[in-house]
């Protein structure tokens, strides 16, 4: 008779020789598909990198596209690449990725919803870097941010204020806002307004004006400057000048017209009158009437 420590062996060595029989017959009949999912993932592995270096380069060396966007971008259609690649190796397996697919949106869904602001952000400093309605060392305003941009990234943009402090501002909230930039373009132009008493000669003011002008070399020829009766107001006839300057001589020259032009309406007699408000005082009869 044979010892059950025999027979469970026999089992156990038929059993194994069953499944090294099955798992041949299996690799027997999947050479194909093995070798074709090989072949796709050398040959797709070797396409993608290829494309995403040409993309790379492409992007990095397009004067329209700033560095950090088509960084930004050339690693989307890297990783967009290798889910190509994954998903076709797969299918050569028999593996059905409509699943797959269909729960790699759903979890792509709920990422986005979970980091909506955050993506906010992302999609506004991409739409900044592309559209450049700054750059680097501009001076901006948008909405009660005012101040230099110190650097751009894809969440938020660094600026100093003209006080020195430093902001960090989300690039959501600027890129929903108008912006005015200050220093984008060569030229700009100052306007002084001044008032000067009714008694006052108007085209003395005029050719005072336009004296102190033609006297600072940082006020351009062309537009030429122009002197204007801006209002009639309560107290003053408001003169205005408009001078056209380079837009890094803006402050220094505005600074400087004001104070000269105070300096010569004083010299020549120019009054610039403060405001005045006439009081009169009614006197009231015994009985609280007013006399007639």
């Amino acid at each position: 008779m044979t010892s059950p420590t025999l027979a469970n062996l026999n089992a156990k060595l038929a059993n194994d020789f069953d499944i090294a029989a099955q798992a041949l017959v299996w690799l027997r009949e999947s050479i194909p598909q093995l070798a074709g999912a090989i072949a796709v993932l050398v040959i797709g592995v070797i396409l993608a990198r290829l494309l995403s270096k040409t993309a790379d380069r492409a992007l990095t060396r397009s004067g329209r596209i700033e560095p950090t966007v088509a960084k930004f971008l050339s690693n989307i259609i890297k990783y967009a690449l290798w889910v190509v690649l994954i998903v076709t190796v797969l299918t050569q397996f028999g593996v059905q990725t409509t699943s797959i697919i269909a729960a790699l949106g759903g979890l792509a869904l709920a990422v986005g919803l979970a980091l909506q602001g955050t993506l906010s952000n992302v999609a506004g400093g991409v739409m900044i870097l592309i559209q450049r309605p700054f750059r680097v060392g501009e001076t901006i305003s948008a909405g009660p941010v005012l101040g230099t941009v110190s650097a751009i990234g894809l969440f938020t943009t660094e600026m100093v204020q003209p006080d020195g402090l430093y902001v960090m501002v989300p690039n959501n909230e600027l890129w929903n806002k108008p912006i005015i930039n200050f220093t984008r373009l060569p030229t700009r132009r100052f306007e002084l307004l001044i008032g000067i008493g009714y008694t006052d000669n108007i085209e003395q003011a005029r050719t005072e004006l336009l004296a102190l002008a033609a006297a600072d070399d940082r006020v351009l020829d062309d537009p030429a400057p122009e002197v204007f009766v801006s209002a009639l107001a309560d107290s003053a006839v408001t003169i205005g000048m408009r001078v056209w300057c380079a837009t890094d001589n803006y402050l220094a020259l505005s600074w400087a017209l004001t104070e000269a032009a105070k300096t010569r309406f004083g010299e020549v007699g120019i009054t610039i009158p403060f405001p005045q408000r006439e009081v009169r005082t009614i006197s009231v009869g015994q009985n609280g009437r007013k006399p007639l």
